[in-house]
């Protein structure tokens, strides 16, 4: 059986269900929390899991030598709030519940780079999302969850379907040099609105 068999398989039977009950479980964290844009769960499609899966080194070996086991993102959460400080007071609130192994504030490595910012953790599974029927070779240990504001997600989504067609030989210089200044764009008007919130709502903060 090809990996895109044995996805598809897990897909159906397992990871569409799941995403769903997670979903429901961290909207029941988190019900009561204010600005909170959306939460959302969604396995990763087939096409994209296939296409990460087949992932090269630069050394031209495979990334992934067991990717059904490797690949950590075959669902991912997000919580997408309004305001920077936001993220942090969700992110308090879902460390009570879940258990993370692996958790990263996102930065661009120079300031002359803006890219993707938010929070990611790498979590486990909660065991009561499990169900028994489910065959345990098609069940994942883990899951990725992001934190984001309404910027950073809108920028990472744009990015993403802009910034990474292969099939056409990539952006050109102009075209990277457009993504980026629509990028310092969002990265202004989170920090405009983040001051903003905070000089209405906490003026201590704001001085």
């Amino acid at each position: 059986m090809t990996v895109e068999e044995e996805y598809r398989a897990r897909y159906n039977a397992v990871l569409v269900p799941l995403s769903a009950s997670l979903a429901e479980l961290l909207t029941e964290h988190l019900g009561d929390r204010e600005r909170v844009d959306r939460i959302s769960s969604r396995p990763k499609s087939i096409d994209r899991f296939v296409a990460k899966a087949g992932k090269m080194t630069d050394r031209g070996v495979p990334k992934y030598e067991h990717p059904l086991a490797q690949i950590q993102d075959q669902i991912g959460a997000r919580v997408t709030v309004f305001y920077k400080s936001d993220v942090e007071s969700i992110r308090e609130v879902l460390m009570r519940y879940l258990r993370p192994v692996e958790s990263r504030d996102l930065v661009p490595a120079s300031e002359w780079e803006f890219g993707y910012f938010g929070w990611h953790s790498v979590c486990l599974f909660p065991a009561e999302l499990m169900m028994p029927d489910w065959p345990a070779e098609h069940v994942p240990n883990f899951f990725e969850l992001q934190v984001k504001t309404l910027f950073q997600h809108a920028w990472s989504e744009a990015n993403h379907d802009l910034g990474y067609k292969p099939e056409r030989g990539g952006l050109s210089p102009d075209q990277n040099r457009m993504l980026a200044f629509a990028s310092a764009q969002a990265w202004g008007a989170d920090r405009a609105f983040e001051e903003l919130f905070c000089e209405l709502h906490d003026p201590a903060k704001a001085t």
